[in-house]
């Protein structure tokens, strides 16, 4: 994690250095249960907003979203979103942020639950970002899928791949996975293949 990218949001956005909370995110991301959502993922996707800033309306928000979108990562937690929104926002409210921007930085947070369509540009910017891993290539995403396994280890298998084969047929089933044209046009196909190829493995059939 880039602590002069982070010196440089926190002056595009007005604040101080905030050290203590940049050290706090690293430590978050360093926790040994991570496997994927780690500081190399939050790495990953501020690249993927770089690639793709044309597209932000808000594009200091997004990067902060990111930066706090995985800050609690509980592997059996179903509040993981919510609980990363809520400290991203009682940061910005100690650094006196607008109402508005915590709301902002909220909604893009909880956007990357993935449990409801986006509702918002930048809010579709951020989901796609942090689905692009499922279009990457072949040995990329099977990196990804086994560190997903790797942060469930100690789940029996025929529950993980019951579970993890209904996480993506979810995202088969939908009409896009990708909201914008230019992500749709880069990742679709090869997201599509990809989940296929994990479902037969999941389900051993040859890929």
């Amino acid at each position: 994690m880039n602590y002069e990218r982070w010196l440089l949001l926190m002056k595009n956005l007005g604040f101080d250095k905030n050290q203590e909370t940049y050290n706090a995110l690293v430590k978050a991301y360093s926790e040994s249960h991570r496997y994927y959502h780690n500081q190399s993922h939050i790495g990953t996707v501020l690249a993927y907003l770089d690639s793709f800033s044309a597209l932000t309306e808000h594009k200091n928000e997004i990067e902060l979203a990111l930066w706090f979108h995985d800050a609690i990562y509980k592997t059996f937690s179903s509040s993981n979103e919510a609980d990363s929104a809520d400290w991203a926002c009682k940061y910005l409210d100690k650094n006196h942020a607008r109402i508005e921007t915590q709301k902002t930085v909220h909604g893009l947070i909880m956007a990357t639950y993935h449990s409801h369509a986006p509702s918002s540009n930048d809010e579709m910017l951020i989901t796609d970002i942090d689905l692009a891993v499922l279009g990457s290539a072949e040995d990329s995403y099977s990196r990804f899928s086994a560190a997903v396994r790797q942060e469930y280890k100690s789940v029996p298998d025929f529950i993980y791949k019951r579970k993890r084969r209904a996480v993506l047929q979810g995202f088969l089933d939908r009409d896009r996975i990708y909201s914008h044209d230019l992500f749709h046009n880069e990742f679709e196909v090869r997201a599509r293949v990809n989940l296929c190829r994990e479902m037969n493995q999941l389900s051993g059939v040859g890929a």
